[in-house]
C-alpha cells in the first residue's frame, strides 16, 4: 500500500509541475482570456489534469489490484500485492489483514535474530550456521503457508460465495446448498489454519530470540537440546507431514 501512495504523490507532483509550466508567465504563460486558443488550451489542460488525478487515485488507491500468479511470487512486495488482491473481499478482509501483518512482523523478527547472532557469534562458527539454517527453514515454511493460502483463494469466487450465504440461497436444493457451503467453509478453514501456523512460527522466533539472548557460549551439540530448537524442529516436521 505504501508504494501506491508514493506513486500517487509522484502523479500529483507531475500534474502540478505541468500546470505550473503551462500557466506560469515565466514559462509558457498560457492565460485565460488572452485569446480563444489560449483559453481553450488552458481549460482542456485543467480538465485533463483533473481526469488524470481522478483516474490515478482510483487505480492506485481504490481499484482492486490484479491477482499475482502464485508461481511468480518471489519478493516481499509480491506477497503484499497478492494478499491485497483479496483484502477487499469482505469475508477475507480480516484474514488478509492478519497475513499482511505477519509478513511485516517476520521480516522484523528475522532482522533482529540475525543482528543478535552477529553480535554473539562469528559467521564462520558452526553455531552461527546452525541457527541461520533453522531461521531460513522456518521462514521457508512461513512463505510456503502463504502460497498455499493464495493457491486456494485463487479459486475463491466472491459472487458465488454471496449467492450461497445470502438471502437467495434458500432457492437452492438443501443438499446442494449444504455441499456448496461446505466447499467455501473449507476455503476459510484452511486459510485460518495456515495463518494460525504462521502465528505459531512467529511465536517460535520470539522464543528463539529470547533463548539466544541468554546464551554466553555453547557447543554445536547443545543447540539441538535447546527447548525452542526442538519445538521448531517438531513444528517443521508436523507441518511437512500434514501438507504432504
Amino acid at each position: 500500500m505504501g508504494t501506491r501512495y508514493i506513486k500517487l504523490f509522484g502523479l500529483i507532483c507531475g500534474i502540478v509541475a505541468v500546470n505550473i509550466t503551462v500557466f506560469s508567465p515565466g514559462f509558457i504563460g498560457v492565460a485565460f482570456g488572452a485569446s480563444a486558443l489560449s483559453t481553450a488550451f488552458g481549460a482542456t489542460l485543467i480538465l485533463a489534469s483533473a481526469l488524470a488525478l481522478l483516474y490515478g487515485t482510483y487505480s492506485l488507491i481504490f481499484k482492486l489490484p490484479a491477482a499475482v500468479p502464485v508461481k511468480q511470487i518471489q519478493t516481499q512486495e509480491d506477497y503484499v500485492e497478492a494478499l491485497s488482491h483479496y483484502r477487499r473481499v469482505k469475508v477475507l478482509e480480516e484474514p488478509m489483514r492478519l497475513a499482511l501483518s505477519q509478513l511485516e512482523r517476520i521480516q522484523k523478527k528475522k532482522a533482529t535474530l540475525l543482528e543478535t547472532l552477529n553480535q554473539r557469534f562469528e559467521a564462520s562458527e558452526l553455531s552461527y550456521a546452525r541457527f541461520v539454517s533453522v531461521i531460513q527453514e522456518i521462514e521457508h515454511l512461513f512463505y510456503r503457508n502463504l502460497k498455499s493460502i493464495l493457491n486456494r483463494l485463487g479459486a475463491f469466487d466472491e459472487t458465488e460465495f454471496k449467492s450461497v450465504t445470502g438471502a437467495g440461497s434458500s432457492k437452492l436444493p438443501p443438499a446442494l446448498l449444504q455441499e456448496r457451503k461446505a466447499v467455501y467453509s473449507e476455503y476459510l478453514s484452511f486459510t485460518s489454519s495456515s495463518l494460525g501456523t504462521n502465528e505459531e512460527i512467529l511465536l517460535k522466533l520470539d522464543k528463539l530470540l529470547l533463548e539466544i539472548s541468554r546464551l554466553d557460549s555453547l557447543e554445536i551439540g547443545d543447540i539441538e537440546k535447546m527447548p525452542c530448537m526442538q519445538e521448531i524442529d517438531t513444528l517443521i516436521k508436523q507441518t511437512k507431514y500434514y501438507k504432504n
